[in-house]
């Protein structure tokens, strides 16, 4: 009988042992369970052409604010919701993106505890209450062309001393692991439409006037007025007044053309651009007015004119280009800017841009030696006059100064 109690005695035991062990530590338990260490993180997500939107988010702790960007796919066309519907160029860098973010897995598994979230930079940037304004993240969300969700990430910081290696976590869950990834996720406009802002090349460019004043609104006149002109010919430009340019900086006033990026946009109201693109007759409405003045353009007897002048360009195919420059786009903050209005690099505050291009076949035949145009420059024209007519382009405060220079400024 005795016997009999000790034996069940020492059952009981061990059965109180073993449930107290897995209590202490349950993942030596049963490992399998609680890891899911080694795992795709959506496993089902296996076609990189099947995302049909992105959503990045990035945070900006110097304004305490959420800046999202989304690319999408709708009614036959990409485009960029975050950005009034302008024109995407995404569908080969959104599956590039896709393939990479497909691929990633959980290599190891770094904490469970939500305040570290902070310490690996995992907080969601949409996250309120009383978390840290600190230590956020970006999010990327790939969503199908019926909107369900694909993938969901917020991705932190690098881990240090391991390249290509971020702390990353899914929204919904707690848990940070450590993983593994060149995936370049860009939350800049600029990253994802037509960089060919102008469509010619450096190489094209045959007459350049310089035209900088600035208005004085209160006096209605202009002011530090300078005009310059520059002429190329047998592959050497000159300049008007006499003497030439130096070539490494002439080269660099053309390269700035060819390389032109836009940073943001803002629609242009529907009279004006119907004007522009001359389907609603040539007067301008007084909403149109009050728009471009709030910009920086003033309609005069003059024609249009910009607060700190303007730039014409000349291309070998008979296109000509006028590139005005209006206000400080203050309202328009960009994903690298901390106060919307000055670029990180110091070198000014960016501004609005309005462009109207003209195409003329006397100037391709000048540029040309006479031979008689093809179809293709007017051709051309016509597609940029279209599309720059919808907007008011903003670039950065370092193109504007590059578009500008005075003649000390191209000598050698």
């Amino acid at each position: 009988m005795n016997e009999l109690k000790t034996t069940i005695l020492f059952g009981v035991t061990a059965a109180v042992l073993a449930t107290a062990a897995m209590v202490i530590d349950p993942g030596a338990a049963t490992p399998d369970v609680f890891s899911d260490q080694g795992e795709a993180f959506y496993p089902d997500f296996t076609d990189p052409q099947a995302p049909k939107a992105i959503e990045v988010v990035d945070y900006d702790e110097a304004t305490a604010t959420a800046r999202p960007l989304k690319v999408e796919f709708a009614e036959g066309t990409w485009r960029v919701p975050s950005h009034f519907n302008y024109p995407a160029d995404a569908e080969d860098r959104l599956a590039n993106t896709a393939a990479a973010l497909m691929e990633l897995r959980k290599d190891a598994i770094v904490s469970d505890r939500v305040e570290e979230h902070g310490d690996y930079g995992v907080i969601d940037p949409f996250a309120e209450g009383e978390l840290s304004l600190e230590g956020r993240g970006q999010r990327v969300t790939l969503k199908d062309e019926n909107d369900a969700t694909l993938a969901d990430f917020i991705v932190g910081r690098k881990v240090d001393g391991k390249p290509n290696r971020r702390y990353m976590r899914v929204p919904t869950q707690k848990r940070v692991y450590e993983v593994e990834t060149s995936a370049d996720v860009s939350a800049q406009f600029e990253d994802w439409i037509e960089t060919d802002l102008l469509k010619t090349s450096a190489g094209d460019i045959r007459r350049v006037l310089v035209n900088r004043y600035s208005i004085n609104e209160r006096m209605g006149r202009l002011e530090n007025q300078e005009r310059l002109v520059l002429t190329k010919k047998d592959d050497k430009w000159t300049m008007s007044g006499g003497g030439a340019p130096d070539t490494s900086k002439m080269n660099d006033l053309t390269g700035a053309l060819d390389s032109l990026k836009i940073v943001d946009v803002q629609p242009k109201p529907q009279n004006l651009t119907e004007v522009l693109k001359g389907t609603a007759g040539t007067a301008i409405s007084r909403q149109s007015q009050v728009s471009l003045r709030q910009k920086g353009f003033f309609v005069t007897r003059r024609g249009l004119l910009a607060n700190e002048g303007e730039i014409v360009v000349d291309s070998k195919n008979g296109l000509q280009y006028t590139l005005r420059f209006g206000e400080i786009a203050s309202s328009a903050p960009s994903a690298d800017s901390a106060d919307g209005s000055s670029d990180e690099d110091g070198e000014g505050e960016r501004r609005y841009l309005f462009i109207t291009v003209d195409y003329s076949d006397a100037r391709a035949k000048q540029y040309n030696d006479g031979e008689e145009p093809d179809a293709a420059g007017k051709e051309l024209a016509d597609e940029l006059r279209n599309r720059f007519a919808d907007w008011y382009y903003v670039i950065s405060g370092a193109d504007f100064n590059k578009l500008r220079p005075r003649r000390r400024d191209l000598r050698g």
